[in-house]
């Protein structure tokens, strides 16, 4: 691992901020990634490093830029609210803390869980296209669904927000 990081955290931090023009974000995805590494369930052969490194970062990276879409676009509704049904700044924390929580249990899931609670969620695929898309059965789809509401509503629970039980 410490010959990982020494002999490629340079290149992988230049090589985020050129995809994302953002030396602040880069570092933490480097962070993000040595820390993905550093838990993983194996190491990659020395010839295998960049590539490995570079599979990760990609997907912290459309974790990022879905983080970001679902920020902007929670900001853009609250903006074309009429001042009188805008909620408090109260609440817009709350909502704000919440978010942040169900974001941290999403991050603390496996990748493949995270991944496929995205699809379904964010960009609206099927469990059929999903396990299509991921190579695993539609019964494995519904599994990892299963797994990441969970961790929202556990998420949501620990925030004190009410949760549906339907």
């Amino acid at each position: 691992m410490q010959r990982m990081y020494s002999g490629h955290h340079g290149w992988l931090l230049q090589w985020l901020q050129r995809k994302l023009g953002n030396r602040g974000d880069a570092a933490d995805l480097v962070q993000d990634t040595y820390i993905r590494v550093a838990t993983g369930r194996s190491m990659p052969n020395p010839e295998q490093a960049r590539p490995y490194l570079v599979q990760i970062a990609k997907h912290l990276m459309i974790d990022l830029h879905r983080r970001r879409k679902l920020e902007a676009a929670y900001l853009e509704a609250l903006a074309a609210l009429p001042e009188a049904h805008a909620p408090s700044h109260e609440d817009t924390l709350i909502v704000q803390q919440t978010l942040a929580a169900i974001d941290a249990a999403l991050e603390g899931l496996p990748p493949k869980v995270r991944e496929t609670f995205f699809m379904s969620q964010f960009d609206g695929m099927t469990y059929s296209a999903i396990a299509a898309s991921l190579g695993i059965a539609v019964a494995t789809v519904r599994k990892h669904m299963l797994t990441a509401t969970r961790a929202c509503f556990l998420a949501m629970q620990q925030c004190g927000e009410p949760v549906c039980a339907c």
